[in-house]
């Protein structure tokens, strides 16, 4: 589904548009790494960062039962993930926000586990078991979905705030 797409003419420059959602879609493909953004359960926020891929209209990401960003997310499953480039003057930097599920599905994981190994390689292959990943070396990852509620995309040099939103 296409989200409601609206520029804040207040946060951006004379003239911007609105960046289309195929295109922040495009960023959120390509990035390397994203910023998770969890709330602990005194209710301070926990930012780390992680590897996600986004399939199927979500971002995907995974971590071990045992983490802080798990712990927090049996509490508060309202969380956003962050990606974008490290300069003032260009680029573009993607926010979505929303639910992290927890996925058990052994067939949706394991198209996941496919798409992991082919955007981060042969490192990042995961075995499906349990309804959780395992990593050959060791390792149980439990697995969230993030169908976008809100999305935002930060425009530089030549400065643009859009906002996405999902009819619910």
């Amino acid at each position: 589904m296409e989200p409601i797409t609206e520029l804040d003419a207040r946060y951006s420059d004379e003239g911007a548009t609105a960046t289309p959602w195929a295109e922040a879609c495009g960023h959120l493909e390509r990035a390397g790494t994203f910023w998770l953004t969890t709330v602990r359960a005194d209710g301070r926020p926990h930012v780390t960062p992680l590897l996600a891929v986004w399939h199927d209209g979500a971002l995907w990401f995974c971590t071990g039962p045992a983490e802080q960003k798990a712990r927090n997310l049996e509490a508060n499953r309202g969380v956003a993930l962050t990606t974008g480039v490290n300069s003032l003057h260009e680029g573009l930097d993607v926010v979505v926000e929303g639910p992290a599920e927890q996925v058990a599905d052994a067939g949706r994981l394991q198209r996941l586990a496919d798409a992991y190994a082919a955007k981060y390689g042969a490192d990042w292959r995961f075995e499906v078991r349990d309804g959780a990943f395992h990593h050959p070396g060791g390792g149980r990852a439990l697995v969230f979905e993030v169908v976008p509620v809100t999305a935002y995309g930060f425009r530089k040099g030549g400065y643009s705030h859009t906002r996405y939103r999902w009819p619910r």
